[in-house]
């Protein structure tokens, strides 16, 4: 009770001997408190009487009075929560102080690249100037090379090695040594070249690896050169740079982790918010790569973004936000409550299956802009708990998007590469190799949710806000009445005042828990009440929105399409484009308010940390070690089903900790050159659906594990509902386990034993 309860206001007079009842708020630390000071009696005789937040009662003489002053609300926090806040407020900025200290210091990297021409079957040499500080060089090859995955279908290739040269004092200057002066302290790179015709025709591309120096000699006279070969037929131009000091991959790796490690400690505690976290991981990654020397410039970091993805996420919240004002969404969510007959479950699974389908043919980004807000209107209309029914919402959104080519980013970067292409992989293919493992998913995945959520009363808000509220003000009326002892007339009046007010407030108490308890007439009388209060209030421009996502929805099925030149995130700028013009809305601030600028923050500052722990060495030690395990299994029966399993549970773990879209990048790679390798004998299709699988599922690990769980959980925070990173991983996480296992029997059944493939 915000304000004091005075007995004068049911006893008229202030007469001597009287009692003043001062009913007083209780802070967080559990104390009562007022910001007033409480003046003695004006009478002799009278008392004050103040009321604790535990209902105790403190009579005041006329010989005492109390003061209770603006000292008292720093009660309400404790001394452990000043010293948490100060704690983090220290930590965060020492990581400021530090990134801000090196950014200050280091400059950007300089990336020299220099033109070499090498004869028709013949050698090159390049100088490099220098002296290592480690028995580490980087050398980057740019011109007409054929990628790594064709090295095995290409007869011409060019062998690059480091010499070192050295001289002797009565050797004029400049002049090379004889051969027995050289000595050669790398092993060969071998690329591969394209054909002489099409030299020049081609578009050019860049490769870099590390060589590592055996036996260097660190004398003043001596100079290395890096040699390059060819058994092209024709003058081959190549641009050659090189960096003496790369990054140590041991060293990159072990800070790649540490700020991988650093961001989830903000989040999880939540230290900071989650936008924050990751401008503040994506910004001390870069400062690790300026100690590196390897800072990169802010084109480059600008490259890093992922802009297709964020135009795309900008395009669809604005063509949300204009849906929102003709009351689509409310109106949807009243149709689903009439459907459903206002039962939980039967709600739960028409969502979310209804989520599953357009995710399966529309990017689940995408789908859960347009159905989280169906989504909490709903558990608003039917007083449900919001956030699991997000959540197992979202769930199902990753699992629908792993059917098809386009449903989920990791799968249309898989789809899209030119060795899966020419392996004969695909839409039609594609969905139905995953449609039928997916289905299974779906439905093991369904039975752990009522599981986990076996009890009904933990969808529901326990009881409506009114009556919680009721109940607990009856409870403090009866508590007062209590306290009050019968030694005087004034007392038995203060007492059957409060019992009066209790008694008026349970009349009102059982007529709403009547209105709650008869289940149908409920639902009757909700239903007749939603639909009169949410109608379309905008027909005019539902038709209009309708058309554009109409156009939206037709491209994003034309996209595979290899003739159509519309990107997704393209196509989605246009059709809010148009639904801008359409509209016609004046008040272009309010549509651009209701975009979630943190939400595409925290991805471009996601691009970033993941592209930087890529350079740090994190995303290619993963594959490194994976690729090892894959190459240690010499029973060839078994190999294929080590390596099926390897690259899901890789995958589906990584992905689940790091953003699945450079990890698939990364995978793929991986997964061509094994199926590459003829040694190994492993057929390409299984390793697609097994990284497809992992990929897609893992993301429902944790709540950043994939893109949609961000999005989901922005819409949801400017609704007023929070989803906390272990509320999700609580549920989330033990769903992705069995969700991979599910699909680790599924491939090894039907690739492994059957061999559909």
């Amino acid at each position: 009770m915000d304000t004091p309860l005075k007995a004068d206001n049911l006893v008229p007079g202030n007469l001597p001997g009287e009692f003043r009842v001062f009913v007083t708020p209780a802070s967080p630390s559990g104390k009562s408190y007022a910001s007033s000071k409480l003046a003695t009696p004006a009478f002799p005789g009278s008392h004050v009487m103040l009321m604790n937040s535990d209902m105790s009662f403190q009579v005041l003489s006329n010989q005492e009075s109390v003061e209770l002053n603006d000292t008292d609300l720093d009660d309400s926090v404790t001394k452990l929560g000043k010293i948490g806040r100060y704690l983090r407020l220290t930590c965060v900025l020492g990581i400021w102080l530090l990134f801000t200290v090196i950014l200050m210091i280091k400059g950007e990297k300089v990336h020299n690249m220099h033109q070499v021409s090498i004869p028709a079957a013949a050698s090159a040499c390049y100088e490099i100037h220098g002296i290592p500080n480690r028995d580490v060089i980087e050398v980057t090859l740019e011109g007409s090379i054929m990628p790594h995955y064709f090295v095995n279908m290409s007869s011409h290739k060019m062998t690059v090695w480091i010499e070192q040269h050295f001289e002797v004092p009565e050797a004029r200057i400049g002049e090379m040594f004889a051969p027995s002066f050289r000595k050669r302290l790398t092993a060969n790179w071998s690329v591969p070249l394209v054909t002489e015709n099409l030299i020049g025709a081609v578009p050019e591309l860049v490769l870099s690896t590390i060589f590592r120096l055996e036996n260097f000699n660190r004398f003043n006279t001596a100079r290395l050169f890096v040699h390059l070969e060819s058994n092209v037929n024709a003058s081959l131009p190549v641009s050659i740079g090189y960096d003496i000091s790369p990054i140590d991959e041991s060293d990159g790796t072990l800070y790649a982790v540490l700020v991988l490690i650093g961001l989830y400690i903000l989040i999880i505690f939540e230290i900071v918010h989650r936008t924050l976290a990751a401008l503040l991981a994506s910004t001390m990654s870069v400062a690790i790569l300026a100690t590196f020397n390897e800072r990169p410039s802010m084109a480059e970091l600008m490259s890093w973004i992922d802009v297709e993805t964020l135009l795309l996420l900008y395009s669809m919240m604005v063509i949300v936000a204009i849906l929102t004002e003709t009351g689509v969404f409310d109106y949807l969510a009243v149709l689903a409550f009439k459907i459903t007959g206002g039962k939980v479950w039967p709600l739960i699974n028409t969502l979310c299956l209804l989520t599953a389908l357009l995710s399966a043919f529309l990017d689940n980004v995408t789908v859960s802009l347009l159905m989280t807000p169906v989504t909490i209107r709903l558990c608003e209309v039917m007083e449900l708990n919001v956030v699991p029914v997000l959540m197992a919402m979202v769930i199902y959104s990753n699992i629908g998007g792993t059917a098809t080519a386009v449903g989920d980013p990791p799968n249309v970067i898989i789809a899209s590469n030119e060795h899966v292409k020419a392996a004969g992989i695909d839409f039609t293919q594609y969905m139905v190799h995953m449609s039928v493992g997916v289905a299974v998913i779906m439905v093991t995945t369904y039975i752990q949710l009522r599981i986990i959520y076996r009890n009904i009363s933990d969808l529901r808000i326990p009881e409506p806000h009114d009556i919680t509220e009721l109940k607990h003000e009856i409870e403090v009326w009866h508590r007062a009445a209590a306290s009050v002892s019968s030694y005087s007339k004034d007392e038995d009046a203060v007492r059957e005042a409060l019992l009066s007010r209790a008694q008026r407030l349970e009349s009102e108490l059982r007529i709403k828990m009547k209105d709650v308890n008869s289940s149908d007439e409920h639902y009757k009388n909700t239903l007749d009440e939603l639909q009169k209060k949410y109608p379309i209030r905008d027909p005019v421009l539902l038709m209009k929105s309708a058309c554009t996502m109409a156009f939206v929805i037709v491209v994003f099925f034309l996209h595979s399409i290899p003739d159509l030149s519309l990107s997704l995130g393209w196509t989605a700028l246009l059709g809010a484009t148009l639904l801008l013009i359409l509209a016609d809305n004046e008040q272009m601030e309010g549509v651009l308010a209701r975009v979630e600028w943190s939400t595409l923050l925290f991805f471009a500052a996601l691009f970033v940390l993941m592209e930087a722990l890529s350079k740090l060495g994190l995303i290619a030690w993963i594959g490194r070690q994976t690729e090892y395990i894959i190459l240690s299994v010499s029973d060839e029966n078994s190999r294929l089903a080590v390596a099926v399993l390897l690259v899901l549970w890789v995958s589906a773990i990584a992905s689940a900790f790091v953003d699945n879209i450079p990890l698939t990048t990364m995978m793929i790679k991986i997964v061509t050159s094994l199926s590459s390798n003829l040694l190994l004998k492993l057929p390409l299709p299984p390793l697609v659906w097994a990284l497809s699988f992992g990929a897609c599922l893992g993301g429902n690990g944790t709540l950043i594990g994939a893109s949609s769980n961000v999005v989901c959980a922005g819409v949801a925070e400017q609704h007023g509902y929070s989803i906390t990173f272990l509320e999700f991983f609580r549920v989330g996480f033990p769903v992705m386990l069995v969700s991979v296992i599910t699909a680790s029997g599924y491939l090894l059944i039907s690739h492994v034993i059957i061999q559909w493939h």
